[in-house]
């Protein structure tokens, strides 16, 4: 939906993603997506453009925003008529394996996109709700206000429901056809949704994500100074990327390391998330509700685990 709007809105149809990008798996939204993994052999991606990945810890660039932002403004130049419909970008990457985009890349793509006619569109289905402890929404990391907001899943707590958030302006070209879901709007849903987020003010979740994040990044860290197949520990919150290398100099992915620790964590009773461009990234998203103890069960699993490699 956020999509189409910035083409009606607009009157332009390029649009620009981020390499490592995931946006979803619809016919539209596969278009959008940075990885091969997550596009299947059909026909998608018309008019949209992937830039370079601010990503700091494999980017080329390093942690330098604003050489990625100039990217963007290539490509707007070189592949696109100058007019742009939309720029996507998760605010924190998570698929691509909990990658916070390099610090000043988003308020240098934001203007320039917007200089070319288009919106700014924010992902926040992974980033939203106080998870990442230090902000509310994961787009106030870069000091940026976005056009569009995407919503999903934290939104629900495991009820379906999801959301794009915009202006009264933006919002009325859908007006100018019939559009309509057969489940939006349902009470069910919709009353889950307001609920969580009362209960999220009410247990100050947000508080608790800064708090049990940066005890969890703590002592992940030292899990890091013990094995050198860890080569970066990430993340804000209990949003946290643990990313598994050969060799901390070149980086190999250790794409079966991971997938080995991975399994054998499981089998200890930790279920936790994997993923990355390779493979070789554990995405640790726990509920919210998630304690310093559980956090101390996954290190102490994730050290044993390790030990016996």
């Amino acid at each position: 939906m956020a999509l189409m709007m910035a083409r009606l809105y607009t009157g332009n149809y390029d649009v620009i993603a981020l390499r490592n990008a995931y946006h979803g798996l619809s016919s539209a939204t596969m278009g959008l997506n940075g990885q091969r993994i997550y596009k299947h052999g059909v026909p998608q991606g018309f008019g949209i453009h992937h830039a370079l990945n601010p990503h700091p810890y494999r980017g080329c660039f390093g942690s330098d925003g604003p050489k990625y932002a100039a990217d963007v403004a290539e490509i707007i130049q070189t592949s696109t008529s100058g007019r742009v419909a939309g720029f996507f970008a998760e605010t924190f990457q998570g698929v691509g394996g909990a990658v916070e985009l390099a610090p000043g890349y988003l308020p240098i793509v934001y203007e320039t996109v917007r200089k070319a006619g288009g919106l700014c569109i924010a992902d926040e289905v992974q980033t939203a709700f106080g998870r990442l402890g230090s902000h509310y929404w994961g787009f106030e990391t870069q000091g940026v206000i976005p056009d569009i907001v995407t919503l999903a899943k934290g939104l629900g707590n495991g009820l379906p429901v999801a959301a794009v958030v915009t202006t009264p302006e933006i919002a009325s070209v859908l007006s100018r056809a019939l559009h309509f879901n057969t489940f939006g709007g349902n009470p069910v849903c919709s009353a889950g949704g307001h609920a969580v987020l009362r209960v999220l003010d009410k247990e100050k979740r947000q508080q608790h994500c800064a708090e049990v994040g940066t005890y969890l990044l703590q002592r992940l860290n030292e899990l890091k100074g013990k094995y050198d197949v860890i080569g970066d520990v990430r993340g804000r919150g209990l949003m946290i990327g643990v990313e598994l290398v050969r060799d901390r100099q070149t980086k190999e992915p250790a794409k079966e390391e991971t997938a080995d620790v991975h399994e054998k964590m499981k089998d200890l009773g930790v279920l936790i998330g994997k993923g990355g461009m390779y493979g070789n990234v554990f995405r640790i998203k726990p509920p919210m509700c998630f304690t310093k103890e559980d956090a101390d069960f996954l290190v102490d699993v994730m050290d044993y685990t390790m030990s016996k490699m």
